[in-house]
């Protein structure tokens, strides 16, 4: 695999379509250094340290023991393994669709939230199965369907409590499209039009739902990838623009300011340093 040297390293998963080990074995990849995924990830921490932590897209997470974190892909992501104990999963798009039913939640991966007690005996003997059959035969149809049962469990604590279904489906099947389509179309129209409805009451429904607006979720999307590249990568501020589909590198500095405060030059640097 060639990584180009300007982009953010890209891990991906090649002979394999599901991996698992112990974080004490330092996980399926190298986690250290900043990276992105083009797979799912789950990991279960089930014993850390005062000091343990994890950097997800600019932010920086203590953990606990017992918590688990799900990294979506495309997300920057850095965490250095001292010893923890626990299980990392990198799990295919393919697979993660067909065992697992709340990849719509996923969109933007899940941070770090504590497993139920109650659940904590059941999941611990699922994942026991599932190094098991990966050691052993490695029979996929098996280990899809160990992953459906450990996804199950953790996808209860996950889902969304908003009250009404279709427009919460509405809003997932939204959060989708944006991050297939959030370079080539910054229009709220393009989005109504894919779900079926007026741009008047798809942002109604954000509103409600989000407390922003079609516009605000695609600028934010914009901002988030324009930071990994500038903290992360090695393009200049208009290879930048260019690749987030803006035609005026100036326009993207100024749309960049207007959502951060900052210059991406000063933004860049300030990271970098």
């Amino acid at each position: 695999m060639i990584i180009p040297e300007k982009e953010i390293p890209m891990h991906h998963l090649t002979s394999e379509k599901f991996q698992m080990s112990t974080l004490s074995a330092a996980g399926p990849e190298n986690f250290h250094d900043v990276h992105r995924h083009n797979f799912f990830e789950i990991i279960w921490f089930r014993e850390v340290y005062d000091n343990s932590c994890l950097e997800l897209d600019f932010e920086s997470y203590t953990l606990e023991n017992n918590q688990i974190c799900i990294i979506a892909p495309g997300q920057a992501f850095n965490m250095k393994i001292e010893g923890e104990e626990g299980y990392a999963m990198a799990i295919s798009r393919e697979i993660f669709n067909e065992a697992c039913d709340i990849e719509s939640v996923l969109t933007g991966g899940v941070l770090p939230f504590f497993l139920d007690p109650k659940n904590e005996k059941t999941c611990s003997t699922i994942l026991s199965l599932i190094e098991q059959e990966y050691k052993a035969t490695s029979r996929t149809e098996l280990l899809k369907a160990y992953l459906k049962a450990f996804c199950i469990i953790i996808g209860e604590q996950i889902k969304s409590q908003e009250p009404l279904l279709n427009d919460r489906q509405r809003i997932q099947d939204l959060i989708g499209f944006i991050e297939k389509h959030y370079i080539e179309h910054k229009e709220t129209s393009f989005y109504a039009e894919k779900l079926k409805i007026s741009s008047h009451h798809l942002n109604d429904i954000v509103r409600v739902l989000r407390g922003t607006t079609v516009k605000k979720m695609i600028a934010q999307r914009l901002i988030l990838e324009a930071k990994r590249e500038l903290s992360f990568g090695a393009l200049t501020v208009k290879e930048i623009a260019f690749k987030l589909g803006f035609n005026d590198a100036s326009y993207f500095s100024r749309f960049f300011k207007k959502h951060t405060g900052q210059n991406p030059d000063y933004f860049k640097n300030n990271e970098k340093r």
